[in-house]
Formats: structure tokens, sequence, C-alpha cells
């Protein structure tokens, strides 16, 4: 391979990403009010938003539909082909149909329009053409037209298909403001990844407690301190007093700071060498609350408290990453 052969390669990559970049930002200008009127009917919508297109639209429907469900607004994708053949028991007069087509005159999407008209369920349009007949037959149409393809050939759907996927995300993000959609319920559609244990893992499902938790009285000596680190394995203990209150935490790393100085660890009590108002996290927080705060502080563990500040556990870096928050 010569560097010319490599010099052409960037150009091409590099003409076809400023020519996409250029049909995103002619975007800016098309969210008018037929954006808004879809918004409108889609939130209006007691069903469900369900998204069809042909081929490369089809593609990027299903992206569309998929990112709509995760953020608030229930959605599926049909095949309009195969909506012809039965799926179209899928679709009810309550739903909104968000139908795609770059021409705007797919024959497969146009088969399927009258139904779509016969059980009253609106239509919203993605399209390139606004005078093709399937923006004329929505009550919105959203202008995804591109001047160029990025293929130099102008053939292979590149630019148009970048262009759809933006409005389709530029959609879904307006409905989810409009909503007030939480990362907890972002969280709910998600259980079962990373982004759903950490947007949903509580401090108290994770925690040590009861027995677990090292715990000492002010009063004991380092020595039974750091037996009590030792019996209960997480790097630290917390120090509470005759009431039960958290008054101070020991960890490794205080141990190291103590034997720096000449000291009697059979005669010196916990509470001349503690961190006193160490940082704690609550038991209703998150659990990446308290990988941020370890992250930030440089430690390993945290004194978990309730509400009335009274201590109810302890969690270490291990607990979040057996839970997969790391």
């Amino acid at each position: 391979m010569t560097s010319d052969t490599s010099l052409t390669y960037r150009e091409s990559a590099l003409r076809a990403i400023a020519i996409e970049l250029d049909a995103i930002n002619a975007l800016s200008g098309r969210i008018n009010g037929s954006f808004e009127k879809a918004c409108e009917v889609i939130i209006g919508c007691n069903g469900r938003v369900v998204v069809t297109g042909m081929g490369k639209s089809g593609h990027i429907g299903n992206k569309i539909a998929a990112t709509l469900a995760s953020t608030g607004t229930p959605a599926f994708f049909v095949h309009p082909g195969e909506a012809s053949h039965g799926d179209l028991g899928m679709i009810t007069s309550q739903d909104v149909v968000l139908a795609i087509s770059n021409s705007g005159n797919t024959a497969e999407v146009l088969t399927i329009l009258p139904l779509f008209k016969r059980m009253g369920a609106p239509l919203v349009s993605m399209t390139g053409n606004a005078n093709s007949v399937l923006a004329r037959e929505a009550v919105a149409n959203l202008d995804i037209s591109v001047a160029v393809e990025a293929c130099p050939l102008g053939l292979a759907p590149t630019s148009s298909t970048t262009a759809t996927l933006v409005m389709g995300d530029a959609l879904a993000v307006a409905l989810l403001e409009a909503r007030g959609f939480s990362a907890e319920d972002f969280a709910m559609s998600h259980p079962g990844g990373t982004l759903g244990r950490r947007l949903l893992l509580r401090v108290s499902d994770i925690m040590h407690s009861g027995d677990q938790i090292p715990r000492v009285q002010e009063t004991t000596t380092l020595s039974g301190a750091l037996l009590e680190i030792s019996r209960k394995g997480l790097g630290m203990t917390t120090v509470v007093n005759a009431s039960g209150e958290l008054c101070g935490i020991f960890t490794d790393g205080d141990l190291r700071r103590t034997l720096d100085h000449p000291i009697d660890i059979h005669a010196t009590c916990i509470r001349d060498v503690m961190t006193r108002n160490g940082r704690t996290i609550n038991e209703d927080q998150l659990a990446a609350e308290a990988l941020r705060i370890m992250e930030e502080m440089k430690i390993n563990a945290l004194p978990v408290i309730n509400r009335d500040g009274l201590l109810t556990g302890a969690i270490n870096m291990h607990d979040l990453l057996r839970a997969g928050v790391i």
C-alpha cells in the first residue's frame, strides 16, 4: 500500500464526514411547527408509536423505535411487507404511525396507508420529499431531505439515513423532556445492564449490615480495633460512642500514618487516632454515588448512616465491584 493510497482513503473518509455533518446541520432549520405537531400527536397518543419503513429506512426505523421505547414513549417497529401479511393486527386506532421513506413514495409503505386511515391511527411521516404521497397524507411531516449523499455515486443511503437517525433522536429527546422522564425511569427499562445497576441499586441493597459492620467503641484500644478490622475484612472499622452514634472511622491508611510515630497499640485508645468527621453516605443514596465519593476522596470504604444519622452499615469498593456498579 502506497502513501498516496492511504491519503486517498483519508480524503474519502473526511469528505463523507463533512457531507454528513452538513446534512445534520441542515436539520436545525426544520425543527418547526411540523415537528411540534408531531410531538403533540405522540404525547396525546393513548397507545404506542408504530414505526415502519423499508430497506435502510427500516433499519433506522428499528433504532428509532428502540430509542423511543427506552426513553418513555412506548414504540415498536413493524416491517411494511409483513404488515400486509398479518402484522397490521398489531396496530390499533389508539396508536400513532411513524412512517419513514426518503422518497416518500415507497410502494410497500404506501400500500398500507389506507389501512392506517381506515383504523383511524394518526400518521406522522419522515421524508425527504415534502410533495410526496406519504408527506401529504401525514398530519405532520418531518423533513429529512439532504442535498447530496455521502456516497460518491449518489446511490447508497448515507447522508439521508444519518439525517433520519438524528431527527429520530431529536424527536425522542423532545418527548423525553416533555414527559419529565427521569434517570430512574430509564433504569427501570434497563434493569439488566450496567446502566440499570448504576441507576437502580441503592447503598442499602449491597452494604454490610448488622454483625457484618466493623464497629468498635471509642474506648477500645488500637490493638482491639485492628482485630476488628481483620475479622470483618473491609479494611476499616467504624468507631461509635456509648449511645451507638458514629464518631469516627479508622482505616488501613490511618494505621500507616499512626505507626509513623512511637505508639503503644495496647494502651492507645482508638478515639485518639481515628479520623473524625469522615465522609459517610446515606443508606437511601444510589450505590453509584458511593462510588463517586470514594473515587473523589481516594478512599476504599464508607460508613453508612440512616436519615437519623445512626450507623446502619458499611460499604467498600469490592462491594461495588461485585454488584456491577463499577
